[in-house]
C-alpha cells in the first residue's frame, strides 16, 4: 500500500494528470460565447414553433433544430459540471457552473411545450415521425409511454423552472462532503497519518494494516457522526421531492416512479434486491469468513471487509504503468475497440490524481461526439486500474453509440449504463488470469474480481437499494425519518445480507451518509442488474460461443434505439427470467470455491 500523504491543492497537480476540456471548448471565453448563443437559439426555436406543432410535417420540420439543440446544451452541461467537480471550494468555478445551470434552466423551461405538442399528436402522426428518422423513433417510444404520466404544459413548464432547486439537495450533500467535513490527522502506535474523505475511502479501507485500518475507520465515522443529523435532514427533503412528484405523476409508491424511467417493471427491482440478498449473501458470508481466517483476525469487523486476501502480493500500480493493464484487458473485444480505448491516454480523458476539493470516487461524462471525460483519485493500486477500466468501459459505450445514432437517441436506459463498465472489469481479471499458471496470481485474481467487480456492484450498490426500498417504503406510509431511523434501517439490511460473518456497529451504521447515488433515484440497483447482464454476455466470450465478441460490440452501439429487455437481447441474454442471475451467482459461488482451494494448496 502507498504510504499516505496529504492531498495537494488542485494548481499543484501535474497538467498531464489532468483531462483537457478544450476537446468541448477552447477556452474559458469560448464556452461564454457558445452559452449566449445556445441561449439566443433557444430563443429563436421557441417563437418559431409554438403553437405549431400540429401534425408530423411540423414536427419533423422542427426536429433537426431541437436535437441540435440538445446537442449545445449536453456540451455546455459538461463544461460547466467538469471544472467545479475537480475543486468543489473553488469559487469561480462555482459561478460558471450557477451561471450556465440558469441559462440551461430557462431553455429547458422554455423547450417544454414541445415535448408537450408531441404528447398531443395522434398515434398515426407519431408513426410517421418514428418512421421518417430511426434516431427519432426512441423519442416516439418515450412520448407514447410517457402520455399518461405528462402534466399539463403549464405545470411542466413550471416543474422545469424548479428543476435547479429541487436538484439542491444533492449539491448540498456534496458540498457538505466533500467541502464542509473536517478530518483531523489520527495516530496509531505514535504515527501520524493524514486523514479525508477521499483518502478514507480510496486508501485506508483497503489498508493491509488492522491498527492503521481500524483506527482510520473510527476517526472517519467520528466526524461523519458530527454531520449525520444534517445529512438526514437533506436527504429527507430528497425523498419527500420524489414523493411529491411521484404523487403529482399519478403514482402511489416511490420506487414505480422512480423504476419508471428505466422501462423495466417494479418486479426486476425486487427481484435484484431479494434474490441477491438470499442466495448471494450466504456465499460472500463464506468468503469473508475465509478471509478472516487467512487473515488470522480476531473478528471480522465492518472496516476490515474490503482487505485483500493476500496483501504481499498486491502490485503497486503507476498511472503510467496502468496503460499496459487495460491494453491486455481492452484487446479481448478486437484491435478497432482496444486503439478507440487507448486514446484515453495521450488525448487525456482523465483526471487522474487526488487534490482537495476534488469529488470523491469516479465517473465518465460523455459529451455528444467528443472525447469522453472521465475523474478519479488514484492511489497507486490495482483497484485504481479496475475504477479507469470501469470507466473506460462507459467510455468505449459513448463513443460507439454516438457513431450510431443523433443526440436525441445515444443515451442507453439507466437499466442497463453500467454493463458495458462493469463488463470491462471483468475483461481485466480475466487478462489477470490468462496471464499466469502462478496459483498465488490466480488467486490473486480471483479475489480482486470478488472485491473489486462483485463486491462494489453486486454488493455494496445492492445494498444501498435494499436501504432505499424500506426508505421509500416509510414515506409510501406517510411516515418521517430521522437520523436514528436511518442508522437502524442500514444496521438491518446489512444484518440480513452478512449474518454473522460481519461485526456491525455504531460506526457501519452511518455509511449511509457516504453515497451519493441516493440523489439519483434507483440508480444503485442497476450496478447489479447491470453487472448481471455483463456477466452472462462475459462468460459466452470466455467460453468462445460463436458471435459473442460481436454481439457485444453490437450491443454498445444501440443507445437507446431499444428498451433494455430487447438491448440485453442482442448481447444473448434474456433478462424477463431468473436464469441470468442466478446464474451468475452461480458462477460467482464457484469463484468462492475456487479461492478456497487455491489457498488450501497454497498453505500446503
Amino acid at each position: 500500500m502507498t504510504e499516505p500523504t496529504a492531498l495537494p491543492r488542485r494548481q499543484d497537480v501535474p497538467q498531464q494528470y489532468t483531462w483537457d476540456l478544450t476537446a468541448l471548448y477552447p477556452t474559458e471565453d469560448a464556452f461564454n460565447q457558445a452559452l449566449q448563443e445556445f441561449a439566443v437559439l433557444t430563443k429563436q426555436f421557441i417563437t418559431d414553433y409554438t403553437g405549431q406543432i400540429t401534425d408530423a410535417a411540423s414536427a419533423l420540420k422542427a426536429l433537426p433544430a431541437y436535437a441540435q439543440i440538445q446537442e449545445m446544451q449536453d456540451h455546455l452541461g459538461t463544461y460547466a459540471f467538469l471544472p467545479q467537480s475537480t475543486d468543489l471550494t473553488n469559487a469561480h468555478y462555482r459561478a460558471l457552473s450557477v451561471k450556465a445551470e440558469d441559462v440551461l434552466t430557462q431553455a429547458n423551461t422554455g423547450l417544454t411545450f414541445f415535448i408537450s405538442a408531441l404528447s398531443e399528436l395522434s398515434d398515426a402522426a407519431l408513426d410517421q415521425i418514428a418512421a421518417a428518422n430511426a434516431d427519432y423513433a426512441p423519442l416516439v417510444r418515450h412520448i407514447r409511454r410517457d402520455k399518461k404520466i405528462r402534466l399539463a404544459p403549464a405545470t411542466e413548464a413550471a416543474l422545469a423552472q424548479l428543476e435547479p432547486t429541487l436538484d439542491a439537495f444533492a449539491t448540498i450533500y456534496g458540498q457538505t462532503r466533500s467541502a464542509e467535513m473536517h478530518f483531523p490527522d489520527f495516530t496509531v502506535a505514535g504515527k501520524t497519518y493524514p486523514l479525508s474523505f477521499t483518502m478514507y475511502e480510496d486508501l485506508y479501507a483497503y489498508s493491509p494494516d488492522t491498527k492503521v485500518r481500524r483506527a482510520a475507520f473510527a476517526a472517519f465515522s467520528h466526524v461523519l457522526a458530527q454531520y449525520q443529523n444534517t445529512v438526514a435532514a437533506n436527504y429527507y427533503a430528497q425523498v419527500m421531492k420524489e414523493k411529491r412528484l411521484a404523487t403529482l405523476r399519478g403514482f402511489d409508491s416511490v420506487v414505480d416512479y422512480l423504476v419508471y424511467d428505466q422501462e423495466v417493471p417494479r418486479s426486476m427491482f425486487d427481484r435484484q434486491i431479494d434474490l441477491i440478498t438470499n442466495e448471494f449473501g450466504p456465499i460472500m458470508q463464506k468468503y469473508v469468513k475465509h478471509l478472516q481466517k487467512e487473515r488470522g483476525l480476531d473478528q471480522m469487523t465492518f472496516a476490515d471487509r474490503l482487505i485483500d486476501l493476500d496483501p504481499d502480493f498486491a502490485p503497486s500500480v503507476s498511472i503510467d504503468q496502468s496503460k499496459d493493464y487495460i491494453s491486455q484487458a481492452v484487446a479481448q473485444l478486437g484491435q478497432p475497440y482496444h486503439d478507440m480505448i487507448m486514446h484515453a491516454y495521450p488525448e487525456r480523458w482523465v483526471d487522474f490524481v487526488g487534490n482537495q476539493g476534488k469529488e470523491t470516487g469516479g465517473f465518465c461524462a460523455q459529451p455528444y461526439r467528443v472525447h469522453p471525460y472521465i475523474l478519479m483519485s488514484w492511489t497507486h493500486e490495482l483497484a485504481d486500474v479496475y475504477t479507469l477500466v470501469h470507466e473506460l468501459g462507459h467510455a468505449g459505450q459513448g463513443i460507439l453509440s454516438a457513431e450510431k445514432h443523433g443526440p436525441l437517441a445515444f443515451t442507453p436506459s439507466g437499466y442497463i449504463i453500467e454493463a458495458p463498465s462493469t463488463f470491462n472489469e471483468l475483461l481485466l481479471t480475466n487478462s489477470l488470469i490468462k496471464g499466469t499458471d502462478d496459483p498465488r496470481m490466480q488467486r490473486f485474481a480471483y479475489t480482486k474480481l470478488l472485491t473489486n467487480t462483485y463486491f462494489h456492484n453486486f454488493i455494496t450498490h445492492l445494498l444501498e437499494a435494499a436501504y432505499q426500498r424500506e426508505v421509500y417504503a416509510m414515506v409510501d406510509r406517510g411516515e418521517a425519518f430521522d437520523a436514528k431511523d436511518l442508522n437502524a434501517i442500514t444496521r438491518t439490511v446489512f444484518k440480513r445480507f452478512w449474518g454473522d460473518a460481519l461485526q456491525l456497529d455504531d460506526n457501519s451504521d452511518l455509511t449511509w451518509m457516504r453515497q451519493s447515488h441516493y440523489y439519483m433515484g434507483l440508480y444503485s440497483y442497476t450496478y447489479s442488474a447491470s453487472l448481471t447482464v455483463s456477466t452472462q454476455a462475459f462468460l459466452r466470450i470466455r467460453d468462445n460461443q460463436p458471435g459473442a465478441v460481436q454481439n457485444w460490440l453490437d450491443f454498445l452501439t444501440l443507445g437507446d434505439s431499444k428498451d433494455p429487455i430487447d438491448s440485453a437481447k442482442v448481447a444473448g441474454v434474456d433478462i424477463t427470467t431468473d436464469a441470468p442471475l442466478h446464474n451468475t451467482i452461480q458462477y460467482l459461488g464457484n469463484v468462492v470455491d475456487q479461492v478456497i482451494k487455491l489457498s488450501q494448496e497454497l498453505d500446503h
